[in-house]
């Protein structure tokens, strides 16, 4: 991404928007959650994950979905105090089945398994189901950095917006891949993309804010760019690449769900519309141990230098800077934990009135 589109990506809205310590935002998420019916140390794990999220700007997949999760959990849609376990494993897989728990508790459960099974097989595929929203992919790809391993994941998404290439039906998620690479003195390479020109997430943002989506994310079922967020229920999203997109969705979706007895297809959930209802989400997550390869130290020094390569290319006119992977993410985490994280009225006035109906004190 050029620095002139990432200059492009911000929107005033959110960079004028009054902003809180997050702390003070975790402490919050923590006590609605508690409220809510999860154990205490749950709620602070889930929590911790979700402001996380909100710090390395992931707007779309932190406290913005509290709401959201509270509805499903006071619906039944969501298991309050799961019981999560390893139903099958070898020594280098397992899978887990997450008691339709909150997908912030399956996948920490998840990736600390498949972490620690690649210490003794060098790498280790775990796999999910019975499992919900989890928030953005990264936090869980990044999870085996710490031990020097390389992180993998794949979702299935939490509701269908995008058809099969050729089609009108929409029987794919926007199903998330994220890959974490660590490095010695840059920051670790995190991709978190979706098959998708842009997530539904984006799109439920752009109506949350009466935003008009950008020509290019969407088309109605006539094939037109749709651009009216007031419609964007009715759209279908455009994949990247147009059926490599598609390609890319549907296999995510085999090795997230299918291979997971997860929900894929017609058997995904709309966790949105279908509140009351287990969506059995599908997750993966891969861990590799560096040393299984190649010493960390250099290993890590190698990706240091491929990461100044690729900053120093030489760049296209008005290209202010090439960016690497995960690399704006760690800047705003950066300003966020030092200046707090932006609180837009809409966001703020959604988690005064959850706060109201579950008789907790309100956002400081």
């Amino acid at each position: 991404m050029s620095g002139r589109i990432a200059s492009d990506a911000k929107t005033a809205n959110v960079a004028d928007a009054p902003r809180i310590a997050a702390p003070a935002l975790a402490a919050f998420i923590k006590r609605a959650l508690e409220a809510a019916g999860l154990r205490s140390d749950d709620a602070k794990v889930v929590a911790d994950l979700m402001v996380e999220a909100d710090l390395r700007g992931s707007d779309t997949h932190g406290v913005i979905r509290l709401p959201l999760y509270l509805r499903r959990l006071k619906a039944g849609g969501i298991n309050p105090r799961p019981d999560i376990r390893i139903v099958q494993e070898r020594p280098a897989t397992a899978l887990v089945d997450g008691d339709n728990g909150i997908g912030h508790l399956v996948m920490r459960f998840a990736a600390m398994t498949a972490i620690e099974k690649a210490k003794g097989a060098g790498v280790a595929w775990v796999g999910a189901r019975m499992s919900n929203h989890a928030g953005p992919a990264a936090l869980y790809a990044m999870m085996p950095l710490a031990h020097d391993m390389i992180g993998l994941y794949l979702a299935v998404g939490s509701n269908n917006h995008l058809p099969p290439w050729g089609s009108t039906e929409n029987l794919l998620g926007t199903n998330p891949i994220a890959i974490a690479v660590p490095a010695e003195e840059e920051p670790p390479i995190v991709l978190d993309m979706a098959p998708t020109v842009a997530a539904f997430g984006k799109v439920r943002l752009k109506m949350q804010r009466r935003e008009e989506i950008p020509v290019g994310w969407m088309i109605g079922r006539d094939g037109k760019p749709l651009t009216d967020p007031k419609r964007a229920e009715q759209g279908l999203l455009l994949p990247i690449g147009d059926y490599k997109g598609y390609g890319l969705s549907l296999m995510t979706g085999l090795l997230a769900g299918t291979l997971n007895q997860a929900a894929f297809g017609r058997d995904v959930v709309d966790f949105v519309k279908e509140q009351g209802k287990a969506a059995n989400t599908g997750h993966a997550i891969v861990a590799v141990s560096v040393e299984a390869f190649a010493p960390a130290a250099a290993f890590k020094r190698q990706v240091d230098a491929a990461i100044r390569a690729m900053r120093g290319a030489q760049r296209l006119p008005g290209v202010e800077r090439i960016w690497l992977p995960g690399e704006q993410s760690h800047l705003k985490r950066q300003d966020r934990a030092q200046n707090g994280i932006p609180m837009p009225k809409p966001l703020r006035e959604s988690l005064e009135t959850a706060a109201r109906d579950l008789g907790i004190a309100p956002l400081a």
